[in-house]
């Protein structure tokens, strides 16, 4: 049931854009739905909008003053019977910018809530962060060059870095070039010198890249880079 509370969300964010930027327009909207079919419940508000939800909750609508239906056809019939001040409230009574700007309003809405959702939610959990402690492979240039189980790399050629990712990153870039690394081996401070090898592998589009490999991977919870070695 999950998946119809994300699609109502969803749908509520998606047409709101389209209701906020429309009555900041001025077009008179009479009718706000989120679902299709019949009404469970509903209200009107003291604009005379219709809020409801339908029993059928896989979309939902806005509906202007001079729509025919849900779809936003226009009605010919109700533009015509209409007063010029009634048309000045219609939807298609407005300039082309802003109903440009109603149109896209809905788009724009999920677009900047998932932003938004994104943003909040690194602000309040963080980010995961994996020490650059690395697990060594046997018979590999970072074993040949000394690098040991348990040692966390804290600089790559001077350059400090705070995770395994920066480490893996300076890795798959540096195929056949010699690496410093600053190590910190049971509370020493210790300096290795590591070539990574040079692996050809397949992309996406299927053209063959290179990248550097020399054998290591997270000491910690590999489950966190399944399949990572670099």
């Amino acid at each position: 049931m999950a998946w119809i509370f994300v699609l109502v969300a969803v749908v509520f964010i998606h047409e709101l854009g389209h209701f906020a930027v429309a009555r900041w327009c001025g077009v008179n909207v009479s009718t706000f739905s989120i679902g299709f079919g019949r009404e469970i419940l509903g209200f009107t508000d003291k604009k005379g909008t219709r809020w409801k939800l339908g029993w059928i909750p896989l979309g939902g609508y806005v509906k202007f003053m001079d729509d025919e239906n849900a779809a936003s056809v226009p009605s010919k019939d109700k533009l015509a019977r209409m007063s010029d001040a009634e048309r000045a409230g219609s939807f298609q009574g407005k300039p082309l910018w802003q109903r440009a700007a109603v149109v896209a309003a809905g788009p724009m809405a999920n677009f900047l809530s998932a932003i938004l959702i994104f943003a909040g939610t690194a602000a309040i959990l963080g980010t995961q962060v994996i020490p650059a402690q690395v697990k060594v492979k046997p018979l590999n240039p970072a074993l040949l060059a000394g690098l040991q189980t348990g040692d966390t790399v804290t600089r790559v050629d001077g350059k400090a870095i705070s995770d395994y990712r920066e480490l893996a990153l300076a890795i798959i870039q540096s195929p056949k070039r010699e690496l410093t690394l600053d190590i910190a081996r049971d509370g020493a401070a210790k300096v290795v010198k590591v070539t990574p090898q040079l692996q050809e592998f397949r992309n996406g589009a299927c053209k063959i890249e290179t990248r550097g490999i020399a054998g290591v991977e997270p000491a910690g919870d590999s489950s966190l880079l399944a399949g990572k070695q670099e």
